[in-house]
C-alpha cells in the first residue's frame, strides 16, 4: 500500500532536516532505532492508549474501532511541519465525502505542557472531526514510544520557549486497531485521499 522505499528517503530527511540525530531522551530508543523498527517492521507498531481528549473527556483507542484511524503526533506551537500535515488530512477528509464517515483522525500531543488548554481551537482551524489527545508526560511517551514516534525538546532561550524535534509521520490504523502503514510528512491530500479510499473500500 505504501510506498516504503519513499518513504524512508522522506522521512529520514525530515529527521535529519530536524536536527533529530542528536542524542534522545533517556525515555526513548535513539531516533535510529525507531526508525529502523518503524521502516522493517521490527516489533509491533501502535496499541492500547487511555488519554484524554481536547473537551476533557476520557477516550481510548477502543472507541474508534469499527473505523480507519489516521495518528498523528504533534504540538501546536509546531511552526511548519504540524499545520501542513493536519491541513492535507482535513483537506484529504473533505475530500472523501460521506466516506470521510468511516475515517477517524486522532492527534496526539507531544507537548502535553503547553497544549492541552488549546486543542480543542487548534483542532477546529483542520477539520470537525479531529478528536485531540493529552495526558501526563510520562502517558504520552508510552504512547508515542509503541508507536515507533521519536520526539525531543530543543533547547529554548527563555523558560517555557522550546520547539521539539519529531519524526511528523501520519499513521494509519485498520478498523480493528491493526497498523496498516505510514505515510510521510507533507504527502500531499491527493496522496492520502487515495490510500484512504483504497482502504476503506477493503
Amino acid at each position: 500500500m505504501m510506498r516504503w522505499a519513499a518513504c524512508a528517503l522522506l522521512v529520514m530527511a525530515s529527521m535529519f532536516g530536524c536536527g533529530l540525530v542528536a542524542a534522545a531522551e533517556q525515555e526513548q530508543p535513539s531516533a535510529a532505532q525507531m526508525m529502523d523498527d518503524l521502516m522493517y517492521g521490527h516489533g509491533p507498531i501502535g496499541g492500547p492508549f487511555a488519554l484524554t481528549d481536547q473537551n476533557g473527556k476520557p477516550r481510548s483507542d477502543i472507541e474508534f474501532r469499527g473505523k480507519l484511524m489516521i495518528v498523528y503526533f504533534g504540538y501546536t506551537f509546531c511552526p511548519d511541519v504540524c499545520p501542513a500535515d493536519l491541513m492535507s488530512i482535513g483537506q484529504a477528509l473533505e475530500a472523501l465525502g460521506p466516506a470521510a464517515e468511516g475515517v477517524q483522525p486522532v492527534f496526539i500531543t507531544i507537548d502535553p505542557e503547553r497544549d492541552t488548554k488549546v486543542l480543542a481551537e487548534y483542532l477546529a482551524a483542520f477539520h470537525p472531526s479531529f478528536v485531540g489527545l493529552t495526558g501526563s508526560p510520562e502517558d504520552i511517551r508510552k504512547v508515542a514510544n509503541s508507536y515507533k514516534a521519536f520526539y525531543v525538546k530543543a533547547p529554548g532561550e527563555r523558560s517555557g520557549e522550546y520547539s521539539i524535534d519529531h519524526t511528523g509521520v501520519i499513521y494509519l490504523m485498520g478498523r480493528g486497531g491493526e497498523y496498516l502503514g505510514f505515510m510521510p510528512p507533507q504527502t500531499s491530500p491527493d496522496r492520502l485521499t487515495e490510500v484512504l479510499r483504497k482502504n476503506l473500500a477493503r
